[in-house]
């Protein structure tokens, strides 16, 4: 999941394995010691510039349970501006943000790498035999599948949903609100002083004086540009969609592979259907003879008794015959209704 909520001086950002708050100056990491987040940790040592790894004290900037990283609003990296073609910089709570969506996408992606490398062999072996073991392992293959897709898909419409709201990304802005804070309180401590005249001033000169001041600092905080957040998160958006789109063509390639061993096993089960009327048939034409025989097995006096036995061969010749052609009959009736055969 990607949550990215903005507070008065600092940014939550909850990215997957990554849980830290973020400053215009320092990021605050939980669990840096975690498998998952130590490759974070060692990109974010490697892009950001320290202020100071160690204390006055000799003791390091974080403890066991988070890692301090400083930086200063001045500690920033170029970012090209699109309408301009010229490089200007990127704020310090942009570069840590940066830093934690490329080592998401680069998990996500060496997941979806290694789930395609399960997929092709799995599949194939399936195609060739439709066994409980090959069918189990494409079941887990597909539940991981499942899972990964809703990673990414959690992440990316976070993402999306972000870029929707101009307002939301302005407020993700720590440094620039930081330096207009400062900015205001300038305005507001040189209009204080300002304010301090003989008692002979002009009153509306004082007024006017004062509400120019706060025109400049409410207008400071209309300041929404937001591009370069924009691109930032809009690169990393593409990126999770060509992600998300390798696990639907796996998906895909599952589908497949499950609509041809269906297709298989329909196959297989019309063959035995086939059977099944073949054998049916045959019983009915070997019913009739034995119900004949019986017929004629049983103590009731009957003058076909009499004879000297020279009517009894021809008799069971010609009713077994007739049972075969009825059969044979039966059997070329479904035949011509393309019950049998391919």
């Amino acid at each position: 999941m990607f949550d990215c909520a903005a507070r008065e001086k600092a940014m939550v950002i909850n990215l997957e394995f990554i849980r830290a708050i973020v400053t215009a100056e320092e990021v605050l990491l939980l669990d840096p010691l975690m498998q998952e987040v130590l490759p974070f940790v060692d990109q974010l040592r490697q892009h950001l510039p320290l202020r100071s790894l160690v204390g006055g004290n000799g003791e390091h900037g974080g403890d066991g349970n988070g890692v301090k990283q400083d930086g200063s609003p001045g500690d920033q990296v170029p970012c090209l501006n699109e309408a301009t073609g010229a490089e200007h910089e990127l704020p310090f709570e942009f570069q840590v943000l940066e830093v934690g969506l490329e080592a998401v996408c680069s998990t996500l992606d060496s997941s979806v790498a290694d789930l395609e490398r399960r997929a092709i062999p799995v599949l194939d072996e399936l195609t060739k035999n439709v066994s409980t073991k090959n069918l189990e392992r494409v079941r887990s293959l597909k539940s991981d599948l499942t899972r990964l897709l809703a990673r990414v898909q959690k992440v990316r419409d976070e993402i999306e949903h972000l870029l929707d709201d101009n307002e939301d990304m302005a407020h993700l802005y720590l440094t620039r609100k930081q330096a207009q804070n400062q900015q205001v309180e300038a305005i507001m401590t040189s209009a204080a002083s300002n304010s301090i005249v003989p008692a002979g001033a002009s009153l509306p000169r004082l007024n006017s004086s004062f509400r120019r001041s706060v025109s400049i600092a409410t207008s400071i905080y209309l300041d929404n540009d937001v591009e370069d957040l924009e691109m930032l998160l809009e690169a990393y958006f593409m990126q999770l969609d060509g992600i998300r789109n390798r696990i639907l063509s796996v998906r895909e390639y599952i589908d497949d592979t499950e609509d041809y061993v269906n297709i298989q096993l329909d196959n297989q089960r019309n063959e035995l259907i086939q059977l099944q009327l073949t054998l049916t048939i045959a019983s009915f034409g070997i019913a009739v003879n034995t119900f004949i025989a019986g017929a004629f097995a049983m103590n009731i006096p009957c003058h076909f008794y009499d004879t000297d036995g020279s009517f009894f061969w021809p008799f069971v010749g010609g009713t077994s015959s007739g049972c075969f052609v009825i059969s044979v009959v039966l059997l070329g009736y479904a035949w011509w209704k393309k019950l049998l055969g391919p």
